[in-house]
């Protein structure tokens, strides 16, 4: 049986590094997560903020993004109030492979 490069089924956003990705939200959650610390790789509980994404790259799509990065997750922070995010279109970016954290490009109102 042949193994697919791509999986059919896609879920989540995959950030790939140094490609920017546009992001449309319709709903936020804090959600607790395990994860595996990348330094002592010890398991350990997490606070993450979720989002429902509609929109990828233009395309409509039914998915989620995951945030775990503390610095991202406060440059979203004030787009949270009231839901503003809902009225921008974000460019998001993983600048390197492994535990480097995603970084906000752009915020730009729709």
């Amino acid at each position: 049986m042949k193994s697919l490069a791509v999986s059919p089924i896609q879920n989540w956003v995959i950030l790939t590094p140094g490609v920017e990705v546009r992001l449309r939200f319709a709903d936020h959650r804090i959600v607790t997560k395990q994860i595996t610390d990348p330094v002592s790789r010890a398991m350990k509980s997490i606070e993450a903020l979720e989002f429902t994404v509609t929109t990828q790259d233009g395309s409509p799509v039914s998915r989620s993004l995951s945030i775990a990065s503390q610095k991202l997750a406060g440059e979203l922070g004030p787009y949270l109030v009231d839901k503003r995010y809902k009225n921008y279109e974000f460019t998001i970016v993983k600048d390197a492979p492994g535990a480097v954290a995603p970084r906000l490009v752009r915020a730009v109102p729709i």
